[in-house]
C-alpha cells in the first residue's frame, strides 16, 4: 500500500480538477492510478453518508472518445477494490446510465468529457438520489486514500477488472419518452438526425423512430468531433442548412458527446440556442416554475410563461440545489435547464393518465421530444414557435487557449472599486460596441447591462483554459456581432497588457 494521500492533494498534483460537471482533465493526466484514486474517493464518500457500502453495485459508462474504454476499466478496478460489484452499461447517454442508477438507488459514473476535444476527458459522479452537488464535491476533494500498489511508474495498471457484461439500458431509456409521447407523436415529421460522434447517436434514432418519425441519418463520423451546443461550429451551421435546404426537413436533431446537451434546428436549418429550447420545453411540459443559470436569455422572465424563474451561477448542481428549494418550497411542477439546453426535470409530468418520472439530470432528449411533440401539436414549425416569445437572441463563444488565471485577473480589474467606479471602468473599456454600462451581476462572473438593451457576460470555464462570453441583444445579429467585438477586445487587451 502507498503512503495517504488526498483526493485534493491528487487534483493539485495532477491537474485534473473538479468543474461544473466532474472531474476533467488532459488525457495525459488522467493515468489509472489518478482515475482509480478519483472513483475511490467518490465511494469513501459515498460509504461515509449510507449510500454505498461492499457488495453493492456501481453503474458505470462512456462516451465514445477513444480514451474513454481505458478510464472505464481504472474506474471498475477501483469499484472492485472498494468491493463493490461493476453495472457495465456500456457506451450510452449520460441520462441514460443516471436515470438507471437512479431507479435503482445506486451511485453511477459516466466517463465523458462532454463537449471538449478528445485530447482531455473526465468523470461525472452520481449519487444513489441525484448528482453530486457541491458540498459532495468538497467532502470528496477531503477524502484519504491509501491506495493499492498496482500501479508502474507512469500510473498505470497492469491488469484491469473487467467491466463484464453488458446491462442494456437504452430501452428504458427510449421507453421513458415512447411511453408517455406516445408511439404517433413525430408521425409526419421528417427528421435529420446528426450522428458525429455522439454516444447517443443510435439510441436517438431509434427513438425518433419509435414516436413515429421519419429519420434520415446524417454526418456519422468515426473520429471524435468536440460539438458544443453553446458555441456551434460554423461548419455545423452550414450543414444544417445545406441538409434542410437539400432533404426538405421539418427539423434536424444532435447532441454533444455525452448527449446530455441538445441541438435542435428549426425548417431552415437554424439551430435553436439551448436557453430559447429550454424556453419552450417548460412550457410544452407545463411547468410553472423553472431554474436556470444567469447567463441563459431573459425572455424566460418577459415571457410570462411561469410563475418563478430562479436564477443561479452556472452549472447544473446549481440549477439542481435551485429546483430543490423550489420543490421545498411547494412548487408542484418544477424544472430547470442551462444555457447549453441540457434540461433537468425535478418534479413527475401527467399528462393524459400518463406521467413522465422526474429526472434531475441533464438530459438532451427530453427538450428535443417536447419541444417537437408541441409543434407539430399545434400545427405550427419550429422558427414560428420561437417567434411566439419576446424578441431577445443570446450568443455565445470562448476564446480558447486563455488561462483562467487570465480570466480571474482581468475580472477582478474590472470590479475594483465602488459601484460607480465599476461602471465607470465597465463603460469604459465597451463603449465603443456597447454604449454606457448601467448595471452589472456578480452571481457568476461578471455580467454587465447597457444603456442600449444589449448584455455582455464574462465567466471564465469551469473546466478548460478558455474564457467564455455570453452576449444578449433584441436581434440576433447584433448578439452574434457583439460577442465577436468583446472576444476581439479582450484578446487585444492581453496582448497590451
Amino acid at each position: 500500500m502507498t503512503n495517504p494521500v488526498s483526493v485534493a492533494d491528487l487534483m493539485g498534483l495532477s491537474g485534473v480538477a473538479f468543474g461544473t460537471s466532474g472531474a476533467r482533465g488532459l488525457v495525459s493526466a488522467m493515468s489509472d492510478r489518478i482515475c482509480f484514486a478519483y472513483t475511490c474517493g467518490f465511494l469513501q464518500h459515498l460509504a461515509r453518508i449510507g449510500q454505498f457500502a461492499p457488495g453493492g453495485h456501481v453503474a458505470i459508462a462512456g462516451d465514445l472518445r477513444p480514451s474513454s474504454p481505458r478510464i472505464m476499466a481504472a474506474c471498475a478496478a477501483a469499484i472492485t477494490h472498494m468491493g463493490g460489484y461493476v453495472d457495465n452499461c456500456g457506451f450510452v447517454p449520460s441520462p441514460a446510465v443516471a436515470s438507471y442508477g437512479f431507479t435503482r438507488n445506486i451511485a453511477s459514473l459516466m466517463v465523458t468529457g462532454s463537449h471538449i476535444p478528445d485530447d482531455r476527458n473526465g468523470i461525472k459522479f452520481n449519487r444513489a438520489d441525484g448528482e453530486i452537488l457541491k458540498a459532495d464535491e468538497l467532502a470528496m476533494r477531503a477524502e484519504i486514500l491509501v491506495l493499492p500498489d498496482l500501479f508502474d511508474e507512469q500510473g498505470m495498471l497492469g491488469e484491469v477488472a473487467t467491466l463484464g457484461a453488458l446491462v442494456n439500458v437504452s430501452t428504458a431509456y427510449i421507453a421513458r419518452y415512447v411511453d408517455f409521447f406516445g408511439d404517433k407523436a413525430l408521425q409526419g415529421l421528417k427528421l435529420g438526425v446528426y450522428e458525429h460522434s455522439a454516444v447517443g447517436r443510435d439510441i436517438m434514432v431509434a427513438l425518433v423512430t419509435q414516436l413515429g418519425g421519419t429519420v434520415h441519418r446524417l454526418g456519422r463520423s468515426d473520429r471524435f468531433i468536440p460539438v458544443d451546443t453553446e458555441a456551434v461550429r460554423p461548419e455545423d451551421q452550414a450543414l444544417a442548412r445545406q441538409w434542410s435546404a437539400e432533404l426538405a426537413l421539418d427539423a434536424i436533431l444532435s447532441t454533444d458527446g455525452d448527449s446530455d446537451r441538445p441541438l435542435l434546428a428549426d425548417e431552415n436549418g437554424t439551430w435553436l440556442r439551448g436557453d430559447v429550447l429550454g424556453i419552450l420545453c417548460a412550457r410544452a411540459l407545463g411547468l410553472k416554475a423553472v431554474a436556470t443559470p444567469v447567463s441563459c436569455n431573459s425572455a424566460v422572465e418577459l415571457s410570462s410563461l411561469f410563475d418563478v424563474v430562479r436564477r443561479t451561477r452556472i452549472g447544473s448542481p446549481f440549477v439542481i440545489e435551485a429546483m430543490q428549494t423550489l420543490v421545498a418550497d411547494g412548487h408542484a411542477a418544477v424544472g430547470g435547464y442551462e444555457a447549453n439546453g441540457g434540461f433537468l426535470l425535478a418534479t413527475p409530468v401527467t399528462r393524459e393518465s400518463t406521467t413522465l418520472k422526474a429526472l434531475p439530470t441533464r438530459d438532451a432528449a427530453l427538450p428535443i421530444i417536447a419541444v417537437l411533440v408541441d409543434a407539430r401539436r399545434r400545427g405550427m414549425t419550429l422558427s414560428a414557435l420561437q417567434a411566439e416569445l419576446p424578441s431577445r437572441h443570446t450568443f455565445s463563444d470562448r476564446l480558447q487557449d486563455y488561462p483562467v488565471s487570465h480570466s480571474q485577473a482581468l475580472l477582478a480589474r474590472l470590479q475594483q472599486g465602488s459601484k460607480t467606479e465599476i461602471l465607470s471602468r465597465l463603460t469604459q473599456m465597451f463603449k465603443s460596441i456597447a454604449g454606457v454600462a448601467t448595471a452589472y451581476d456578480l452571481t457568476d462572473g461578471l455580467r454587465m447591462q447597457f444603456e442600449s438593451g444589449d448584455i455582455i457576460h464574462l465567466r471564465p470555464s469551469g473546466n478548460a483554459p478558455e474564457l467564455r462570453c455570453y452576449t444578449e441583444s433584441a436581434a440576433g445579429n447584433r448578439a452574434a456581432a457583439l460577442n465577436g467585438q468583446v472576444l476581439k477586445l479582450i484578446a487585444q487587451d492581453r496582448a497590451d497588457s
